[in-house]
């Protein structure tokens, strides 16, 4: 059952986001990022299809019986946007991703955040629109995440940047609470559980997974548990 985009989500998640005891991760051996947790409404059956060869779309990884790494059947009420990232980038091409990126020189995250969603996808929105921050995830790859909750206002219109972006979806949140998610699973790598997030006919992985759990958990159901020790997979960790 679709989540409704109302007044009533924006309070519940704003003031789930207050009262959370927020997780900060300081390594100075990584960089600091941010993305765009971006809410939008969204209406059942607009999933559009990506202009890419499916072989790009998974780009070498094995799946799973049943999975070919569409995003299908997803849209459907509150919402978020989900990037799929160009296949011919340096670092994790054609991976699925929050619209996000480094911090700039004395830049704030809010301000980091909001600058990569109009540089990514095309959407310009104003620092009121921020509803709070998800805890720091520490990637393996040398970045801390900070993860910005951002209320869209409506539908609007991504215009996503060809050089980084392949396509751009509206992924409802209720896809978030489905039975068989969230997955963990044991890597010889790591001691640590790899969490996995179905949606449509592909599995998000941290540091992106991450977030959408804490999502789930935190701005919608009000759970506190932390996802920042969560692992990722080994293709991830470059």
């Amino acid at each position: 059952m679709t989540i409704p985009y109302d007044e009533a989500l924006r309070e519940r998640v704003r003031g789930h986001l207050t009262g959370h005891d927020r997780r900060v991760v300081t390594d100075p051996a990584k960089r600091h990022a941010a993305v765009a947790v971006l809410l939008v409404d969204s209406e059942v059956g607009e999933d559009r299809v990506d202009p890419a060869p499916v072989d790009d779309w998974i780009a070498g990884r094995p799946m799973e019986s049943g999975l070919d790494g569409r995003m299908v059947d997803v849209s459907g009420g509150a919402a978020f946007l989900l990037c799929r990232r160009a296949s011919h980038l340096n670092s994790h091409a054609a991976q699925w991703a929050l619209p996000g990126g480094r911090l700039d020189p004395d830049e704030t995250v809010i301000d980091a955040a909001l600058r990569e969603l109009d540089e990514e996808v095309g959407i310009r929105l104003p620092d009121h629109t921020v509803l709070g921050l998800l805890d720091d995830y520490p990637t393996r790859s040398g970045y801390v995440i900070t993860p910005v909750v951002i209320w869209g206002g409506g539908r609007l219109d991504p215009r996503p940047a060809p050089d980084e972006v392949v396509a751009v979806y509206r992924v409802g949140l209720h896809e978030l609470q489905r039975d068989d998610s969230p997955r963990f699973i044991t890597i010889p790598e790591s001691p640590r559980p790899v969490v996995q997030i179905p949606l449509g006919n592909d599995l998000i992985h941290a540091p992106t997974g991450a977030v959408l759990l804490q999502l789930r958990w935190l701005c919608l159901e009000g759970r506190h548990d932390p996802v920042d020790e969560l692992e990722q997979p080994v293709f991830a960790w470059e």
